[in-house]
Formats: C-alpha cells, structure tokens, sequence
C-alpha cells in the first residue's frame, strides 16, 4: 500500500481564514494518525489573488498554529512548464485542444486548462501537481465539491487519477452565513491580535476535526478552551509567552485571552496614578503598616492575610486596588499583593495618599 501523502494548498492570500485552517489542521492529523507526508503548495497561478507577503502570512500562521510540513512550499508559480507539458500531452491524445484564441481547453466541456497567455488554471494545475506530487488523499472544505467531477476528467486526460477526496463542511459565521472580516475573528491573525493562545485555536480546530456538515463558529466554546489553554501553560510557561516576569505570573491566572493577560502585567509593573477617594487613607495607612512588617515578597497566604486584616477594620479594597495596580478592575487583589515587592507597594500607597 503507497504511503499516505495529502497536501495543503492555499492561495497567498495572507493570513489563514479559519476555515483554511481548519484543513491545514485535518490534513496534518490525517497524516499523524496514519504516517506519510504533508506538502505545503502555494496555489499562486492566479496574480489577482497573490497578495505582497502572502506567503509568508500563511507561515507564520502555521508555524504559530505548530502544523509543521514535510514537504515544501511548493510554488505554482515555478512549475509553468509541468503545466504546458501536461497540456500539450492532453492534446496529443485528443482530450484536450487549442481554441481559436490559442487557450487550451478540454474536448467535450469547453474548460480551460491553459489561457492564451499560456498560463494554467487553477483546474489544471492542482490536478497535475497532485498527480506529480503522488498525494494519495485530498482533504478541502466542501466549497471545492463543484470542481470534483471536472477534475476527475482532467486527470483522465492525462491518463492518471485522481487521488481519494474528502470534502469536509465549512466554518461559518455565528449569524449562518460565510465567515467573513464582518464577523471578526475569520483569521488565524485575527485570533492571535486578539489574544487567543495558540494551544486554545489549535484544540478547537482539532475539535471540529473534519465536520460532515457546516458549522457555526463556536465563540464561547472557543473562548472556553482558550482559557483551558492559559489555565494548563506552567507558570514559566505563560511569563515567557508574555514576556513578563515569572513573579508577575500569579496576577495573571484570571485573564481570558493573552491580551487581558498583558493588560494585568501592565497595571502590576507599571501602573497610572489613579484618584483614590478622600476617604481611603485610613486604609492605605493600615495597609502600609502591615506591609512594612512583611517580606520583600508576599505569598499567597501572606497576601491573603493582609486582605483580612483590611476587612476585619472595614478597609476599602477597592481604593487599595486603585492604588496599587491604578485601576478598579483587573486581577485578583491578593494576586497583586504577590507580584508587587514591599517598597514598590509602599511607594504606591504613599504616592496615593499624597496625589
């Protein structure tokens, strides 16, 4: 039996739609589960769909997504001759011949398979690098069903066939209609620029895993396991993703997404001065005195029990909050407590008290 040998074909386009990815996803765990090879082929024959950077895009995309490929990237663009070779072996057995404008298109069917210019169609080169390139098994979105038969003539043609094909239903938006930059979240980018950890994307794509039908994006289920994602990283882990130090770590548990997890490091390292209320001195005055009687750095026991001596005397915790992170939202104050150091948490209370 030939090795399993599938490909992922996107257009450089730029960054992944999810739905690409979705494929790339199926595609890698087809070959792991079964050995063989993945190829990476860029589908750039069409220059209106060549965008600057492009390729680029869709590496970055998969490096930080960890599909990895053996094979590739495959370029269209650099196979110009294969496809006129396959053509002018078309025409030679009588499937395929010239029209009056000197394009080659498919005998009974009329379909393109070289433009006058004498560049191939996308029709024409997937088939011949999929027969070149040995790919025993095609897994796409079920937007490429229509090309299915015609493609199965042309490799005919060429006296091949095509390889086994599976189409798998597509990614929508969450109103049921094609996702799109409308909805937000459409791309690999999107979802990295909104904070998504790459474990959580990755999992919910594995999730999906090849639907038979199409389905809705899923943006709480994808927020859910994003937040699985943050809970499972070790604390070295998420302090190296978030370039933050590994004491800051603790205050950063609650966050959802990467994003809220940068702005919670922001407000613990380098917080404004807010405007605390008039009232709040005698409890930053309290909160000074225990905190001078404690350790360069709190544990979380420790931090805790600040908190209930503060309470017992009715201290205001938000105003202490204000103080020390310059925000009345963010992470859990015991958490803060942890990460600040004891000078730097006196000379936040003093500098409020005194704003």
């Amino acid at each position: 039996m030939a090795a399993v040998r599938v490909r992922f074909a996107p257009s450089p386009t730029g960054s992944l739609h999810l739905g690409n990815a979705l494929t790339a996803a199926a595609n890698r765990r087809f070959v792991d589960e079964r050995g063989g090879v993945l190829v990476l082929r860029i589908d750039d024959t069409d220059p209106t769909r060549t965008v600057a950077g492009g390729e680029e895009a869709i590496l970055q995309d998969l490096a930080w997504l960890d599909i990895e490929f053996e094979e590739g990237p495959v370029r269209q663009s650099e196979r110009r001759d294969l496809y006129a070779e396959a053509a002018a072996r078309s025409i030679a057995a009588h499937a395929a011949e010239h029209d009056p404008e000197g394009a080659v298109r498919l005998r009974g069917g009329g379909a393109t398979l070289l433009r006058s210019d004498g560049t191939a169609t996308y029709q024409l080169a997937s088939v011949v690098d999929d027969l070149a390139l040995g790919i025993t098994h095609v897994l796409r979105g079920s937007d490429h069903r229509p090309n299915l038969e015609l493609q199965r003539r042309i490799a005919r043609a060429l006296d091949g066939e095509l390889p086994e094909v599976i189409h798998h239903g597509l990614v929508l938006g969450p109103d049921g209609k094609k996702l799109s930059k409308r909805h937000g979240h459409a791309s690999i980018a999107d979802l990295r620029e909104e904070g998504f950890p790459r474990e959580g994307v990755r999992a919910y794509l594995d999730e999906l895993g090849l639907p038979e039908h199409d389905v809705r994006l899923d943006l709480s289920r994808l927020r859910r396991l994003a937040t699985d994602a943050l809970a499972a990283m070790s604390d070295a882990e998420l302090a190296a993703v978030l370039e933050a130090p590994l004491e800051t770590v603790p205050a950063l548990r609650g966050a959802r997404s990467l994003v809220e997890a940068r702005e919670y490091a922001r407000l613990v390292l380098v917080p404004e001065v807010a405007d605390v209320p008039g009232d709040a001195g005698p409890t930053l005055e309290r909160f000074a005195e225990l905190r001078s009687a404690g350790p360069h750095h709190l544990s979380a026991d420790e931090s805790r029990s600040v908190l209930r001596e503060l309470k017992a005397v009715g201290g205001d915790l938000r105003s202490l909050r204000l103080a020390l992170t310059g925000a009345a939202k963010g992470p859990e104050l015991w958490a803060v407590l942890t990460a600040v150091p004891r000078d730097e948490a006196l000379e936040r209370a003093s500098r409020a008290m005194s704003a």
